[in-house]
């Protein structure tokens, strides 16, 4: 009975301490409020809504289903379903995707003190014009998918390639973006390109340009700026950056909306940790770009551009420095002794 009683004791003891402990958060929800009247801090504290992420994800996954059909949902689709299937799919992204259009249109206006431009009327409008390219999207992606096939030989199908393959997902949403972009939606063709880039590690803007039957192979560490503009059949491996020279903040200011990433002509190929920046530069058609090439000028078509061949070193993990000096020598070549 005693050791049952201390126990209750400090069981008391326990809630009476959790219970002062709870007394603090009112002050810090009060400082937390007040935060959100001080400058340099974000929030949006407003009675209009803005886009939703993870709406605008889900946007995503009606798209894909309509777009890939029969691949990323339940149930079986055949000849007997499809139409319904595809009913149900594409009034649902209607619904969606209208509803977050609206939201980023009217937090735009809000936001940049703009004119009244109708947001209801132009998401809807908006809307139905993604809804009528869906068609063209699936015969770009079908290109990619083909361009994929041809340009790997351990691809063992297409299914495959639909289903695993991270570049054809970051291409896919890309395609997807890149449409919603040109019709002049705002926000959520990043929100989509990013969500990509933290599923696939491969970061392409919505913004720039890229022609047909476009492959990247592993993907990993992928990078294409805002400006890039790639040509058709062009195949690029992981870690490949188009980018844009660093920028002073000034400079940044002045370059925002101006051409800053290269442009990559047809047929070109760009093996892994290539890096390519600077919007002057161009890369000519049918040229081929070796691994860890760091390239900021152009070059003709039909060029080939690799570093020059390094020198290789071995010698065992015990030699201690002086031994390896004697091995290799001041020149750091390779001199093959006994």
């Amino acid at each position: 009975m005693k050791k049952a009683a201390t126990s209750g004791a400090e069981c008391k003891t326990i809630i009476k301490s959790a219970h002062k402990s709870r007394r603090e958060i009112p002050a810090i929800v009060d400082a937390l409020v007040s935060s959100c009247n001080k400058a340099g801090c974000f929030d949006h504290v407003s009675a209009e809504p803005i886009p939703n992420r993870d709406a605008v994800i889900d946007v995503l996954r009606y798209a894909s289903r309509i777009l890939y059909p029969g691949y990323f949902m339940n149930t079986r689709l055949d000849e007997t379903n499809v139409e319904y299937y595809l009913g149900q799919e594409v009034n649902g992204l209607y619904e969606a995707l209208a509803r977050q259009i609206i939201l980023a249109i009217r937090h735009d206006c809000i936001r940049h003190n703009q004119p009244c431009v109708k947001c209801e009327e132009l998401g809807q409008k908006l809307t139905i014009e993604f809804l009528q390219s869906l068609p063209q999207l699936r015969q770009m992606l079908a290109q990619d998918i083909r361009a994929a096939y041809d340009g790997d030989p351990a691809a063992k199908g297409y299914d495959e390639i639909i289903f695993s393959y991270p570049g054809l997902r970051a291409i896919s949403v890309y395609r997807i973006a890149h449409q919603l972009h040109h019709l002049g939606v705002p926000l959520i063709p990043r929100i989509m390109s990013e969500y990509s880039h933290s599923r696939t590690g491969i970061d392409i803007h919505p913004a720039c340009h890229i022609g047909e039957s476009f492959f990247i192979d592993h993907g990993t560490g992928v990078v294409i700026g805002e400006t890039t503009t790639i040509g058709n059949r062009v195949r690029i491996y992981q870690g490949v950056t188009v980018g844009a020279l660093s920028l002073s903040k000034t400079e940044c200011k002045r370059l925002r909306n101006q051409k800053r990433h290269p442009s990559i002509e047809d047929d070109v190929i760009i093996y892994a940790n290539a890096t390519i920046l600077g919007g002057e530069t161009v890369v000519g058609a049918r040229s081929v770009i070796g691994g860890n090439v760091w390239l900021t000028h152009s070059v003709p078509p039909d060029t080939q551009v690799f570093i020059e061949k390094q020198d290789l070193i071995f010698g065992a993990k015990q030699f201690k420095k002086q031994a390896v000096k004697k091995v290799f020598g001041n020149s750091g070549k390779i001199k093959r002794t006994e």
